[in-house]
């Protein structure tokens, strides 16, 4: 439980129940061999919406010998309680200081949220650089997530960094050090840890720099290897997933439960990180899928269910699958929802199918206002499948469609930008249209995101627009929408730029990233708390140009700072994929054709 000290302030903060722990659910043991401190860099209500802590806190706590435990960003109420009374961080199921743990492991889901792991470490009372620490080998601080992929601007404040996916790799991690635990120290264990695939020990690699501040080699050390590969699960249906989950005691983000129903994404959208990180393409089966789904209703009480991947629609059962849940679903009045859906392949049955129990808004991703746009992103969604799909939630009873686009693409245009209002304006017309259509009032909402150019995608090459001509762009796109049935909401440019600095940044921004937090920032994903000029003072201290990293277009020979990590995605296919961008040259769905990614080598056979 909390630490008794907390007790008397609790009335005091916003949701005392994120400090509390005592869930149903939550898992409590008497003693355990390894501890593992499991870190959300974010606040409860967000944190526990994540599911892939779910599935690692369920893994590692079906092994008797090994406890994991829940740890949050407290809100700045609860922060300046804890830094005035000198409360360190603690831990949820047990409320022990996590500075007393094995492992401290933070899941890397956004750039913006670097500094919050500044800042969770300074309040458990753990030394910020991981040359702080010493020798003795606990507490190791660890992460993975996507955005380990590039894991450069994080490397002085971790011991090591896991890549890929983690159910075998973080079991392997913790046998490692239970084994050499009492007769090694921290560096003997950090070079034996390299030894494991998947694993990065940043402190065994030397960064050289030319002088135009581009990279000039990575130079491995200690017997570790030159290149680490990302570990990969081949088989879904044999993948460990949870029976039983924490019910938070408030909502969180995403009060549903999630049934993952693939990996991986077979479209190859030029700008989409995930989709590239996530490859190869991998099912669970149908039985499968409704066998986890109905496990896990049972167990939890949720009354809403959503099938969760990048392109949920994309799974070649989906209809079966549909046809066996929705028998159960609509027993047991449990919504049905699918939140990744294409506008390419939403037919009107699998509408029809998740709409049985509870009808909702309907969100799709254009990306690009014109096709010539759509095919440099490779996005493979015509004008006619937009408004066919479109006609289709109309004649189904919609009456609320929200649409993403994004802005700054490569090769973008003032036309493109128009088109974004076109589109939108014909979606409306369609509307007022249609004699069939439904009643009530229509609701068009646009939503555009500012393009950040991200490792492992065709776009890594690209720069970043800089701030003045985002904002040119918004403007014009203000300008071109007439109706008042369009809401359009736009992203903060300066955020993105930092995201995008960080995203593929060196090592040389973890100085840039400990003197924003010494600035004063942390919650930086919350935009009621970010600060440019906390960031663009630290860049200038550290003698670094955020639009070096984030405005710079890269040639195909340089060396990137995450060159020696290997995603399974060759950088001659990246290469390929971004000229053909700029030709506005469309590459096929991997189902339909293999382009060649290298992907299917984890597989040892072709993906299809």
């Amino acid at each position: 439980m909390f630490p008794d000290k907390l007790k008397s302030y609790l009335l005091e903060v916003q949701k005392p129940s994120r400090y509390t722990g005592g869930e149903i659910g939550q898992v409590c043991k008497q003693k355990a061999e390894v501890r593992f401190a499991f870190c959300f860099p974010d606040i409860y209500d967000v944190g526990m919406s994540h599911l892939g802590m779910k599935i690692l806190y369920s893994l590692i706590n079906e092994r008797k010998e090994y406890w994991c435990e829940r740890v949050f960003a407290p809100w700045p109420d609860m922060e300046n309680i804890m830094r005035r009374e000198h409360i360190l961080l603690y831990a949820l199921e047990s409320g022990e200081e996590i500075r007393n743990f094995d492992f401290i492991g933070f899941t890397l889901q956004y750039e913006m949220s670097y500094t919050n792991i500044l800042n969770m470490l300074d309040l458990a009372g753990v030394p910020l650089f991981q040359k702080d620490r010493g020798e003795q080998i606990m507490p190791l601080v660890v992460a993975g997530g996507p955005c380990a992929c590039n894991p450069e601007p994080l490397a002085d404040f971790f011991d090591l960094f896991i890549l890929g996916e983690g159910e075998e790799v973080n079991l392997e991690l913790m046998d490692l050090y239970q084994k050499m635990r009492g007769h090694a120290s921290r560096t003997e264990f950090l070079k034996a840890a390299a030894q494991i695939e998947g694993i990065y020990v940043p402190s065994l690699y030397e960064i050289q720099y030319h002088e135009d501040g581009t990279v000039k080699a990575i130079l491995p050390h200690d017997g570790a290897p030159s290149h680490i590969r990302k570990r990969v699960m081949t088989d879904m249906n044999q993948c460990y997933y949870p029976e039983h989950v924490v019910i938070p005691f408030i909502e969180p983000i995403h009060d549903r439960i999630s049934v993952e129903v693939l990996r991986g994404c077979i479209r190859g959208c030029r700008f989409c990180q995930a989709g590239f990180l996530y490859r190869p393409f991998r099912e669970k089966s149908a039985g499968t899928v409704c066998q986890q789904a109905v496990t896990l209703c049972r167990n939890s009480g949720y009354d809403e269910l959503s099938l969760s991947s990048l392109s949920t629609s994309d799974h070649s059962q989906i209809e079966q699958i549909l046809d066996q849940l929705l028998v159960y679903t609509a027993e047991q009045h449990i919504n049905l929802s699918l939140p990744s859906l294409r506008i390419d392949n939403f037919s009107k049955s699998v509408m029809e199918k998740v709409t049985t129990i509870r009808k909702s808004g309907l969100t799709f991703a254009p990306e690009a206002g014109t096709q010539r746009l759509r095919d440099v992103i490779n996005k493979n969604v015509t004008e006619e499948e937009v408004m066919h799909t479109c006609q289709i939630a109309f004649e189904g009873g919609y009456t609320t469609v929200k649409l993403y686009f994004m802005m700054g693409l490569p090769t973008e245009t003032d036309e493109d930008i128009k088109g974004i209002a076109d589109l939108t304006q014909k979606v409306v017309n369609l509307f007022y249209d249609m004699p069939d259509r439904a009643k009530g009032k229509l609701q068009i909402s646009i939503s555009t995101a500012t393009f950040v150019p991200k490792p492992f995608t065709p776009f890594e090459f690209e720069p970043q627009a800089e701030k003045s001509e985002i904002l040119r762009k918004q403007a014009v796109l203000k300008k071109a929408i007439k109706s008042k049935k369009i809401k359009v909401s736009m992203h903060v440019s300066d955020i993105s730029q930092m995201e995008a600095a960080l995203a593929r940044g060196d090592r040389r921004l973890c100085a840039v990233l400990y003197d924003a937090w010494k600035n004063g920032s942390h919650l930086d994903s919350w935009e009621e708390f970010f600060d440019a000029s906390r960031w663009y003072e630290a860049f200038q201290k550290n003698q670094l140009d955020p639009a070096f990293y984030a405005n710079r277009t890269r040639s195909y020979e340089e060396i990137m700072p995450w060159s020696h990590l290997d995603y399974m995605i060759s950088r001659k296919f990246l290469i390929h994929e971004n000229q053909k961008a700029h030709q506005a040259q469309t590459t096929a769905p991997c189902r339909e054709t293999c382009a060649g990614c290298g992907a299917n080598q984890c597989l040892g056979r072709p993906c299809f």
